[in-house]
């Protein structure tokens, strides 16, 4: 299963599969069954029954959770949208690659395999205040690159990001998507002061007036506002839902990317938690819009799935609990 067009891209998001309604009724009934009083694991027990449904199996376990971090460059940091230079992303590229960013230890923490892959960098995206960000061959380009990074072994996604830029991006994607004007959906991103904060809002306005007979079209709205990166993610996002393959969102800008796939085809992002609310504004808007609500709120703003990796130890406390318990039977406990 591959796509060279977004036309092909669209009809395999129209044809995915669905979670195993046998699985799911059977990981439903196992919880009734489990040594402790019914709810009062809360939305732990909801998480492993989801988990189950997923995975094809009443009794699953997550042994082999698989973390991808996508890097691009953005045209539109010309208009000084960060606070930081472009040279950032392949430097923290390569902090990534030697082991040395706040992902790399999520990843060590919770077991999960990490890869990383820098796309492009050396030819940014255009501005896209001035034309659309990919043209259709770079943002499927990029929608494959994420398609072919996730390893079909994998038994839990996440997908982080990195690119100087990006937050305005997704702050244009997102306000594309759900609508609201430029200010609603801008926030400071790295850290921009009021003045920053005050370009970045103009720059999505103007990328929404300057795209605004395409944004009808979800795929059109990330090839014209999006990155490589956001693309990467949502690639990659699709893949897992075609092999099955549950996923955890990170933050503003892997949410942002996400929602393509939603507002394309109804129920694309039902693989789908959302591992944490960050302290980027917008992003709780988001999940609202998208109808998932966050397993964990700590503030984090630091993007590169972060938030998201953290949020495999609930997921693994979830399938651990679910899995592992006894059931009254089992235990000779009585069931009241």
């Amino acid at each position: 299963m591959s796509f060279t067009t977004l036309a092909d891209f669209r009809t395999i998001l129209n044809d995915m599969p669905v979670a195993d309604e046998t699985a799911r009724t059977g990981a439903e009934a196992r919880n009734g069954q489990l040594t402790k009083p019914p709810g009062a694991l809360g939305r732990l027990e909801d998480l492993a029954i989801w988990y189950a449904g997923w995975r094809g199996d009443e009794k699953p376990a997550l042994e082999a959770p698989q973390i991808i971090v996508f890097a691009g460059n953005h045209g539109v940091c010309a208009q000084g949208v960060s606070a930081f230079p472009a040279e950032v992303t392949a430097q923290m590229v390569m902090n990534f690659l030697h082991g040395g960013a706040a992902i790399n230890q999520l990843a060590k923490a919770y077991g999960a395999k990490m890869d990383v892959h820098a796309l492009s960098l050396e030819t940014p995206t255009a501005d896209f205040t001035t034309d659309a960000a990919m043209t259709e061959d770079e943002v499927v380009a990029a929608l494959l690159a994420g398609w072919e990074a996730v390893d079909p072994q994998a038994d839990l996604l996440v997908t982080g990001e990195m690119g100087i830029g990006n937050t305005t991006a997704a702050a244009a994607i997102a306000a594309a998507l759900f609508g609201g004007d430029a200010a609603t959906w801008t926030g400071r991103g790295t850290g921009v002061d009021d003045a920053g904060l005050a370009i970045k809002t103009r720059v999505v306005a103007d990328g929404l007036a300057r795209h605004a007979d395409l944004l009808e079209d979800p795929l059109q709205v990330l090839r014209c506002l999006g990155g490589r990166e956001l693309a990467a993610m949502a690639g990659a996002i699709a893949r897992a839902r075609s092999l099955c393959i549950p996923v955890i969102l990170d933050g503003f800008i892997c949410s942002a990317a996400a929602s393509v796939l939603e507002m394309t085809v109804t129920g694309a992002l039902d693989h789908a938690v959302a591992g944490h609310v960050s302290a980027e504004s917008a992003h709780g808007v988001i999940l609202k819009n998208i109808g998932k609500e966050p397993l964990l709120a700590l503030d984090m703003r630091l993007g590169e799935g972060s938030g998201a990796a953290l949020a495999i130890g609930v997921l693994k406390g979830a399938i651990a609990c679910h899995s592992g318990m006894s059931t009254f039977a089992e235990a000779g406990v009585a069931a009241g």
